[in-house]
């Protein structure tokens, strides 16, 4: 990449501009700094369209106005945070943030600022790179080096929220009066500004309202996370059509191909892709990816593409590399594919969230009693949690702009609540036989099954917005066969 030239201050306090240490130019001449102010033609962005959630970020912000009347409330969007010396992670917005703007912009701060009829909105961000003193060109976050920023009329037409320089804010917040509230863990300078006029409980009931306004999707959330899951089933095929080119190299191969489908049809991988081959499978989050990839054993993919907006799809396969399943590999993986099967038919509207982990766990309770490595009876089992050992995880969880979506909703509405329309979330039970358990037969040891789908609750009982995957194990062997010619 190239080297960042920045100019040459006479003292540092003089000089806003980032420097770089031991960059090739010791200045930059009056004459070329008068030169790259000028000569440049307009690029504003004129008649611009809202984005496509707009009106649904809109309807949220008025229902987060509601709830908080009389108070100022500050959302960041958050920094970029640095990965080695001057070039930084790839940023992405925070949930709260993207889920009231639709905007991703680094630095980013919404405000609702009190008013006699709710709130007034603002939407800080960093304007266009000033071009007067050089910044587009010179900063390491200027135009030049980065791409170019929206401008804050555009950012408005964009957005439907009034918007305006957020080097200003930290001020602004400074001298404000009244209660404020502020998403925390986001953004350092903004909670700095505000250290004397937020409380930590105050700003956690913030977070809790946005994540429990995210358990019901609207039908752009939806649709976006169809999209995501249509994506992913793509990546899925990808992955079978190159397992020759996988067991000549290793589970980067697989990590690689589902990364290439993620980033050419959305924005990125929405977490982590877990490709674990052989007794990797029994390790539930294996992002090492480094393992070798061999015919006979089972690739457990856990892999989501996330879209340009951030909604994430989650699924995962438990595929026979060599396109067949072992006849005892094929005997865990149906017993995991019937448990999964249970626990789907319990999503429904009034159902309790927890009735499909319940109906998934006594079924995989029900196998380990019957083939003999859990000593039943099975209500015994699963009044001890006896079956964790081999299940380990719980069933499933909310899914949208965080895999684990709505995190920190309370628990009387999460876990403890009741299903609605429009939620939307994960039926993945396992089952895991560590490679060291020597509480199994040897044949048992290091396999790992997992099956996952993403459910969405309908007025009516459910859709499984990932169902072209196929599921069973023969409809699996066939599918795998058919894309590899």
């Amino acid at each position: 990449m190239a080297e960042e030239q920045p100019a040459t201050p006479e003292t540092a306090e003089e000089e806003p501009i980032k420097q770089r240490k031991n960059g090739l130019y010791a200045g930059v001449s009056d004459e070329l700094a008068e030169s790259m102010k000028s000569g440049w033609a307009d690029t504003e962005l004129r008649d611009l369209r809202p984005v496509e959630q707009a009106e649904h970020t809109a309807r949220r912000r008025a229902a987060l106005s509601a709830r908080f009347p009389g108070e100022r409330l500050v959302i960041p969007a958050g920094n970029l945070r640095t990965r080695s010396n001057d070039t930084e992670y790839a940023f992405r917005a925070s949930v709260e943030y993207a889920y009231l703007t639709g905007d991703q912009a680094e630095d980013g701060v919404l405000v609702l600022e009190p008013a006699a009829d709710g709130h007034r909105e603002t939407i800080y961000l960093l304007p266009r790179s000033d071009r007067e003193n050089g910044e587009f060109w010179l900063d390491g976050q200027g135009e030049l080096w980065v791409g170019r920023r929206h401008s804050l009329a555009e950012s408005e037409a964009l957005y439907g929220i009034p918007a305006a320089d957020v080097r200003e804010l930290a001020e602004k917040l400074r001298a404000a009066t009244g209660p404020v509230r502020v998403v925390r863990g986001h953004d350092a300078g903004i909670e700095a500004a505000l250290t004397d006029k937020v409380t930590a409980e105050r700003d956690e009931e913030l977070r809790v309202f946005l994540s429990e306004a995210r358990l019901v999707k609207d039908d752009f959330e939806v649709g976006e996370l169809q999209k995501a899951v249509d994506s992913t089933v793509r990546g899925f095929e990808d992955v079978v059509k190159v397992l020759d080119r996988a067991e000549a190299t290793s589970e980067r191969y697989i990590e690689g191909t589902f990364f290439l489908r993620a980033r050419v049809e959305g924005n990125d991988v929405g977490y982590g892709t877990i490709a674990a081959a052989g007794p990797h499978a029994c390790t539930l989050h294996w992002v090492r990816n480094d393992g070798p990839v061999r015919s006979g054993d089972l690739l457990l993919l856990d892999a989501g593409v996330e879209t340009h907006s951030l909604y994430t799809a989650d699924v995962t396969r438990t595929l026979p590399v060599g396109g067949t399943y072992s006849e005892l590999q094929k005997k865990i993986y149906d017993a995991v594919y019937e448990a999964q099967e249970a626990g789907i038919a319990a999503v429904r509207p009034g159902a309790k969230y927890r009735d499909f982990h319940d109906a998934a766990q006594r079924v995989l309770a029900e196998k380990l009693v019957e083939w003999g490595l859990a000593e039943g009876p099975v209500e015994r089992v699963l009044e001890l949690g006896l079956q964790r050992r081999w299940t380990l995880h719980g069933t499933g969880h909310m899914l949208g702009l965080d895999v684990h979506d709505c995190a920190v909703a309370r628990t009387e509405t999460y876990v403890d609540g009741t299903l609605e329309p429009g939620m939307v979330l994960t039926v993945e039970p396992g089952l895991y036989f560590q490679a060291d358990d020597l509480t199994v037969p040897a044949e048992y040891r290091g396999i790992g099954v997992r099956i996952e789908d993403d459910i969405l609750v309908t007025e009516d009982g459910n859709r499984n917005l990932s169902a072209g995957l196929p599921r069973r194990s023969d409809e699996v062997e066939a599918w795998m066969a058919a894309l590899k010619g």
